[in-house]
């Protein structure tokens, strides 16, 4: 009989609680649902990207990866190898003045995840719009990869998330348009 991966066994739990609070509890709304398999590396990707009810600028994506090397240890039980596959979230809004939301939000995120690796920002913009606004991808990686033994920690990923999607919108607001 076939068992289900570490990646399916976690992509089901995140899914599972993200449709939850969308479908149930209606406290945000899902935007977009990626489930991939990249058959040039053999590689598993999966993706859910939401915001809040009513605070629509800002999303976020939790994205779950898991490599050949990840699925092959695992599905040929290779002795030594531990089972496990990569989570990220990416924060996404817009922004008007690099200099000084930036700084702001990484205090937020600093505060909020204590993360023990530096949130990546990259900024991006459309040539030639007026107002100049920015697009802000703020990626947050954990220093170590996630297994079924972590399926405890993803209802607190999920309210940090929701916890920093609430702040970066207020900081948002607080710049007004």
């Amino acid at each position: 009989m076939f068992d289900p991966t570490v990646f399916e066994n976690l992509k089901v739990a995140i899914e599972n609680q993200i449709y939850d609070l969308d479908n149930l509890d209606e406290i945000i709304h899902i935007t977009n649902r990626i489930d991939r398999i990249d058959m040039s590396v053999m590689a598993r990707e999966f993706a859910l990207c939401f915001h809040r009810v009513g605070m629509e600028d800002v999303s976020v994506e939790f994205r779950l990866d898991a490599s050949l090397q990840d699925l092959a240890a695992e599905i040929l039980e290779y002795p030594g190898e531990d089972p496990a596959c990569t989570l990220r979230l990416c924060f996404n809004m817009p922004i008007r003045d690099v200099d000084s939301e930036c700084p702001q939000i990484d205090d937020i995120l600093q505060r909020i995840w204590e993360p023990s690796v530096k949130p990546t920002q990259t900024i991006s913009f459309i040539y030639g719009e007026e107002p100049m606004h920015y697009l802000n991808k703020i990626e947050l990686r954990f220093h170590r990869k996630i297994n079924e033994n972590q399926m405890e920690d993803i209802p607190n990923l999920i309210e940090h998330a929701l916890h920093t999607l609430t702040e970066l919108n207020r900081l948002l607001e607080s710049y007004g348009d």
